[in-house]
């Protein structure tokens, strides 16, 4: 059966599914802000793409947070344009599930955001996150520009010290600039608004740490 494997590589774009030209169907607008789901990041705001397991339940930690002004849940990452989730989760795509977080810098630092991304899932496990196994479940950011950039990497050493320091392994997050996000259907949306008993994968490590002096505000 083509969606019951769980492969613990990433394939290449030889082994990779086609997907398709056309976008897969989603809903318009947020369930809960009712705010336009397929429109630009408006000005002044800013976006960037993680993944941390279960989409469900990190899109959640997002659109709880003050200063995040959209979230929206899709894949990155990969090979497959435009893939729907069975493909997703096939493994043959090459695509994690990811959140877009779309925030308002004058109320929610960068170092914030990636306080909440970092604090909210364990970044050392590779190709899984807890009992949710395969690729799509690997921990990942992705860039909108190189001073995200520079501060995302500067984020993930202060954090790295911080395991260390722990005795914790090495994050295993996958750090790249965005190639293309593809949102996912309308029914992953907002999944916990819609569902406030659905299933949630995401439990945070504990894991504290000063961010990095030189702040990257505004980015």
């Amino acid at each position: 059966m083509l969606f019951t494997r769980k492969p613990a590589e990433l394939p290449t774009r030889d082994t990779a599914l086609p997907g398709r030209d056309q976008a897969i169907a989603t809903a318009s607008e947020h369930f809960i802000s009712g705010r336009d789901l397929l429109g630009a990041v408006p000005d002044g705001l800013q976006e960037i793409i993680v993944a941390m397991g279960c989409f469900w339940g990190a899109e959640r930690v997002f659109w709880e947070a003050e200063g995040i002004y959209l979230t929206q849940v899709g894949y990155a990452g990969g090979i497959t344009p435009n893939p729907t989730y069975e493909e997703t989760c096939s493994g043959r795509t090459g695509h994690t599930e990811v959140v877009r977080v779309v925030f308002d810098p004058g109320v929610i630092a960068l170092d914030d955001v990636l306080k909440l991304f970092w604090e909210s899932h364990d970044p050392t496990q590779g190709m899984r996150q807890g009992n949710d196994a395969g690729t799509q479940y690997r921990s990942a950011i992705y860039t909108t520009s190189a001073p995200q950039m520079r501060a995302v990497l500067a984020s993930r050493d202060a954090y790295q010290s911080a395991l260390s320091a722990s005795g914790q392994g090495e994050i295993t997050t996958e750090i790249k600039p965005l190639q293309a996000f593809y949102h996912g259907e309308d029914y992953h949306q907002q999944y916990l608004a819609k569902n406030p008993s659905g299933y949630c994968g995401i439990g945070g490590t504990g894991v504290v740490c000063p961010m990095p002096s030189s702040r990257q505000d505004g980015v």
